[in-house]
């Protein structure tokens, strides 16, 4: 994906100062709020709980993990689906590009990657980020799953039936 300017990824601040645009940060002073800066930071540094080893976003609960538990699928898909976050959902039926999803997505999995690393250093997880071109909103997705040393190719079967054809196998 070639390199985007800021004024892709927010058209809104473009139109600003008399149409010569403004930078992100002075954008964000002048149009948002706290209650908005507040409830991002719970998406861009989540908090994790830890249910029978397994490592959750939080919000999950054991009763929903007992259900998926009845689905035979394996602990590592268990988590994914669980943990799975579509990006055009952060905002409910707001207008969005590909390249803001797609540019969020790339982000979130760099901050999961590493959050996951600071809060389990003793644990090893995969971070999945689908940034493929010409996929519809919703097919954005973000999920992670822990992983043993020797990996599971199992699992990338189990997540291409969940998630469809964005895993791709390895070569």
């Amino acid at each position: 994906m070639a390199m985007l300017s800021d004024d892709d990824l927010i058209p809104d601040a473009k139109l600003w100062n008399n149409g010569r645009g403004v930078d992100p940060e002075s954008w964000i002073w002048m149009t948002g709020n706290y209650d908005l800066a507040v409830g991002y930071s719970f998406v861009f540094w989540p908090e994790f709980v830890v249910i029978d080893d397994y490592v959750l976003r939080q919000g999950s609960t054991e009763a929903n993990l007992r259900e998926w538990e009845k689905t035979g699928h394996s602990r590592k898909g268990i988590e994914a689906v669980i943990n799975h976050i579509h990006i055009a959902d952060i905002h409910s039926d707001m207008p969005t590009s590909e390249a803001q999803l797609r540019h969020l997505g790339r982000v979130l999995k760099a901050i999961y990657q590493l959050k996951l690393s600071v809060d389990f250093p003793d644990r090893a997880f995969e971070v999945h980020f689908n940034d493929e071109p010409g996929l519809g909103d919703i097919d954005y997705e973000l999920t992670f799953f822990q992983v043993s040393a020797a990996g599971d190719e199992g699992l990338r079967s189990i997540l291409s039936r969940l998630f469809g054809s964005w895993i791709k196998p390895r070569p």
